[in-house]
């Protein structure tokens, strides 16, 4: 199954150039999934068709769905919800607050993305378009499983059975109710769910597109954008220039803006060299229904082929080599300076702006000593060599970038 996302500043055309690439494929005969994650859902309005919270038909082979991110928050935070508010009562708070405290920021927009596990594990789609939430949004999307992981599997007490045994005890002494046994399971259950989705949106079949407008603040988003995905392991397999004025037969005032955009979009082709830069011309009206969306389409990709899978490798890997191994991960855009590195035992702390991504690391890495680490050409390079380092409690070591 093919999943591409597409996410980008908000109000430069994301939601419509997501529609016109499943209107696209499903007129090829691919069963196609276009789903949106965004809480100010406009699918319905790109169609003109009335479009619900479960997959709608809205042509041949092609469904809409707008997920009900309010209802995946009731079903997988109920439980865990329940037992906050039972701490913060005991603790004094009032009602109205503790329904405030209990709400994680962007855990809506998060945990809709448990339906698109759900409609992959269905088997009915070969083709997933995700229309995302804008920028900020998407990176609490991507980077919650990764980070929720972290979190559950240090938390979590090994022994459940004992905890059991303990808990009148344990709670009595704490002061506050201990969590019982079907919060602990659905918070390890939203876990899994959450683990299953970053491998399916990492996974070789996905990919991320980002959507921009000819605008330098806009631009610089996107770059910012493309470095934060490649953090947290996602690729990003091409960009869309959307809204360039066409040139010729223009009076002076466009003109000037054709001359604006064509210096901002040679910036573009420099900023993500490598990747392919499809451009959709601003056009006299918004494209409203299935065929102008699927007339933006074919004008966006003229003869490629928008689902082909990406090539190359993912931003995340490992070489080995007979003395020790490097581990590199992909962040474009980035020099020395930008990134701070810092090992904590089985931890590799990256920072890259205000985004931090903590990779626990693999078994055959954390035994052997961290020698160096660089940034060449955009890719961050970690130098692991040696013999195994010993099994001993030390304190945090900070390793900078050189």
């Amino acid at each position: 199954m093919r999943i591409l996302l597409f996410t980008g500043k908000g109000g430069v055309g994301k939601s419509t150039v997501a529609a016109g690439t499943a209107a696209r494929a499903a007129a090829e005969g691919h069963r196609t999934l276009l789903l949106s994650t965004d809480g100010a859902h406009s699918l319905a309005d790109a169609f003109g068709v009335a479009v619900g919270s479960e997959p709608t038909q809205v042509a041949p082979h092609l469904s809409v769905q707008q997920v009900d991110a309010q209802l995946r928050f009731q079903q997988s935070w109920v439980e865990v919800q329940g037992y906050l508010l039972s701490v913060l009562d005991r603790a004094g708070v009032d009602a109205v607050t503790a329904e405030e405290l209990t709400v994680v920021p962007g855990a809506e927009e998060v945990l809709a993305l448990l339906e698109l596990r759900t409609q992959a594990l269905t088997g009915e789609w070969d083709v997933v378009v995700v229309d995302c939430a804008p920028t900020a949004e998407t990176l609490r999307l991507l980077a919650l499983p990764e980070a929720l992981g972290w979190y559950v599997e240090r938390a979590l007490p090994a022994d459940r059975r004992l905890v059991r045994a303990l808990r009148p005890v344990l709670t009595r002494a704490a002061g506050v109710p201990l969590p019982a046994d079907s919060v602990l399971g659905a918070l390890e259950r939203l876990h899994a769910d959450l683990v299953e989705v970053q491998a399916l949106l990492s996974g070789p079949e996905a990919s991320v597109r980002l959507v921009l407008t000819p605008e330098q603040v806009v631009v610089a988003e996107a770059r910012r954008l493309h470095t934060t995905l490649s953090l947290f392991g996602y690729r990003v397999d091409g960009v869309v220039a959307n809204r360039v004025f066409p040139a010729g037969g223009s009076d002076d005032w466009r003109a000037g803006w054709v001359l604006a955009q064509d210096d901002v979009l040679a910036g573009v082709e420099e900023s993500f060299a490598g990747l392919p830069v499809w451009r959709a011309a601003y056009r006299a009206q918004e494209p409203v229904g299935l065929e102008a969306l699927r007339g933006l389409a074919e004008e966006l990709y003229a003869g490629d082929d928008p689902l082909a899978a990406p090539t190359g490798p993912g931003p995340f890997r490992i070489t080995r080599s007979s003395d020790g191994a490097v581990l590199r991960l992909a962040l474009p855009g980035t020099t020395r300076s930008e990134v701070d590195l810092a090992r904590t035992a089985d931890d590799l702390v990256v920072t890259v702006g205000s985004y931090r991504r903590l990779l626990t690391l693999p078994t055959a890495l954390a035994r052997l000593d961290l020698v160096g680490a660089g940034v060449v050409d955009g890719e961050l390079q970690v130098r692991f060599a040696g013999a195994p380092a010993a099994a001993v409690d030390v304190p945090p070591r900070r390793e900078r970038t050189s």
